[in-house]
């Protein structure tokens, strides 16, 4: 996905493409459910009105992982529309389970690279918020490159906030925390909430994941940034 040089017209990943495992019962959900709450990836920005049979502030969520987070927000604020964009087809699948099983009409999902469907298929000024949750903090040095978050994929994404629309990434490595924190930071269109980490939002629910780590005093960061101007 990224390079040091062009990262947005390199095929540098931030992602590993893994097979991974499928349960039965995430299969079912995949092969039932994915006509009624996936769309295509498309080169054109697409029209989420008719999709969603509404006008509502819609969020973006990158790399959903298995998607509790995302069925449960969605859940808790059935006023807002949600995109998640994931590759890993156990994670799709897992959360058209969560989808049918608590009857979600305010969520869909776009299996395909998210720097493709940022540039091709969302709008400039059109998201209410951004949602990423944990990626990948590709630790060692030589795969910084392949970190999501870098300047022109920052660029991008503020470019398709609304006026007053927020970006927020959570992680719990702290030298990622940190290269977000800087990267966000020197992105014109975006000024910090808090102006530096910020207290998880009552949205974002904890993970077992994070609800473990914490136990064992390994941190989280959450940073919180919006697009200046007025909404």
């Amino acid at each position: 996905m990224t390079s040091p040089t062009h990262p947005l017209h390199r095929p540098i990943r931030s992602y590993v493409l893994r097979q991974g495992r499928i349960s039965h019962a995430q299969q079912r959900a995949y092969d039932a459910l994915l006509p009624l709450f996936a769309l295509p990836y498309q080169a054109s920005p697409i029209d989420f009105g008719p999709i969603f049979k509404r006008d509502a502030p819609r969020v973006l969520e990158i790399g959903f992982g298995m998607g509790e987070s995302t069925a449960a927000i969605a859940a808790s604020h059935p006023e807002t529309d949600f995109i998640g964009v994931e590759v890993h087809t156990p994670g799709v699948g897992s959360l058209l389970k969560q989808i049918g099983e608590r009857d979600l009409k305010n969520v869909r999902i776009i299996q395909h690279d998210a720097v493709e469907v940022l540039r091709h298929m969302i709008a400039e000024n059109t998201l209410s918020g951004i949602h990423l949750f944990f990626p990948d903090p590709w630790p060692k040095l030589r795969h910084h490159k392949r970190r999501l978050i870098q300047a022109e994929f920052t660029h991008l994404l503020a470019s398709r906030l609304r006026p007053g629309g927020y970006l927020h990434a959570a992680t719990d490595w702290e030298p990622y925390a940190e290269h977000m924190l800087a990267t966000l930071g020197h992105e014109a269109l975006l000024e910090n909430t808090v102006g530096g980490y910020a207290p998880r939002p009552a949205y974002r629910p904890l993970t077992k994941f994070e609800q473990r780590g914490l136990k064992l005093g390994h941190g989280v960061w959450d940073i919180v940034f919006k697009k200046r101007g007025q909404p």
